[in-house]
C-alpha cells in the first residue's frame, strides 16, 4: 500500500475526520502546545489507537515548509469513479453537478478549485489520467483538506464527457474566446458539468469540442483574463446561485 505524509493542522484534521484513508502514525513537533486544532488531532488519533510520536521540528521541516508542527503518515488518496459521483447525486435527489479539470497542473490552483467546489456543493470532480496534477499532499494542503470530503475521479475526459451526456448532463466549458457566451445566456441550474482548462493553454481541443456550451466571464478591467483557480471559482458560485434560486422557486410555500 502506497503511503504519504500529510502536513498542516487543517489538512491532517480533515483527513482524520473524513475517515477515507488508513492512518499509520502521527508526528508532533517536540515542544508544540497541544491546544486548539492540534489537541483535536491528537484526540482523534488516540481514539483510533494510532501511534503519536514527538519528533524534532527538523524532521517535519524535511517533509514540508508549512507543517505547523504536525504530520500524518497515511495511505494514498482514495480516488472514486464517475459512477460514484453520479450515484451521490441520485442519493441526494439532486441534478448532477460536476467539476471537470482539464490538465490543471499547478497544485495550488487544483487545491483551490477542489476547495471551492466542495464548499459550493459539487458532487465530485474529474481529473485526466495523465498530464495533470493529481490529489497529492500539496493539493490536500492547498485545499485545506477539502479534497478529503470530495469524490474525485481520474478518467479519459473525452470518454467521461460522453458518459455524462448519456446521463443527461450538460457540459459547459470555461472559455475566453469570442464564440463563448455570457453566463446569463446559458442555463446553469440543471444537470451540469463545468470544465476548467489548464493555466496556460485552456481546454484541449477535443475536450473543447465536446462541450455543449462555452461560457465566458465579463472582463472590464485592464487585465485580460483570470487564472484557472479564480475563474473556475467564480463560475462555481454562479452555478451555486442559480441552483439555489431554482430550489427556492420549487419549495412549497
Amino acid at each position: 500500500m502506497a503511503r504519504e505524509w500529510i502536513t498542516g493542522r487543517n489538512p491532517v484534521y480533515e483527513v482524520l475526520r473524513a475517515r477515507r484513508r488508513q492512518p499509520f502514525r502521527l508526528w508532533v513537533a517536540s515542544g508544540a502546545q497541544e491546544k486548539g486544532r492540534l489537541a483535536e488531532i491528537v484526540r482523534l488519533v488516540e481514539a483510533r489507537q494510532i501511534p503519536v510520536e514527538k519528533v524534532p521540528r527538523s524532521r517535519l521541516d524535511a517533509l514540508s515548509a508549512n507543517h505547523q508542527g504536525v504530520a500524518l503518515e497515511t495511505s494514498g488518496y482514495p480516488y472514486s469513479g464517475l459512477a460514484d459521483i453520479l450515484e451521490l447525486a441520485r442519493e441526494r435527489d439532486e441534478d448532477p453537478w460536476i467539476l471537470i479539470l482539464d490538465t490543471v497542473q499547478n497544485p495550488q490552483n487544483l487545491g483551490t478549485l477542489l476547495r471551492t467546489g466542495e464548499a459550493a456543493g459539487i458532487h465530485g470532480a474529474i481529473l485526466p489520467l495523465r498530464h495533470a496534477a493529481g490529489v497529492t499532499p500539496a493539493v490536500v494542503s492547498a485545499s485545506a483538506g477539502a479534497s478529503e470530503h470530495l469524490l474525485v475521479a481520474q478518467a479519459n475526459l473525452a470518454q467521461a464527457i460522453a458518459q455524462l451526456k448519456e446521463a443527461g448532463v450538460w457540459v459547459v466549458g470555461l472559455e475566453s474566446g469570442a464564440d463563448a457566451l455570457p453566463a446569463e445566456k446559458i442555463r446553469l441550474d440543471g444537470p451540469l458539468a463545468i470544465v476548467v482548462g489548464s493555466e496556460g493553454e485552456g481546454m484541449r481541443q477535443l475536450v473543447r469540442q465536446s462541450c455543449d456550451w462555452l461560457l465566458r466571464l465579463p472582463m472590464h478591467g485592464k487585465i485580460e483574463s483570470l487564472n484557472a483557480a479564480a475563474a473556475g471559482s467564480i463560475v462555481l458560485y454562479l452555478v451555486e446561485a442559480r441552483r439555489s434560486a431554482k430550489q427556492l422557486t420549487q419549495t412549497p410555500k
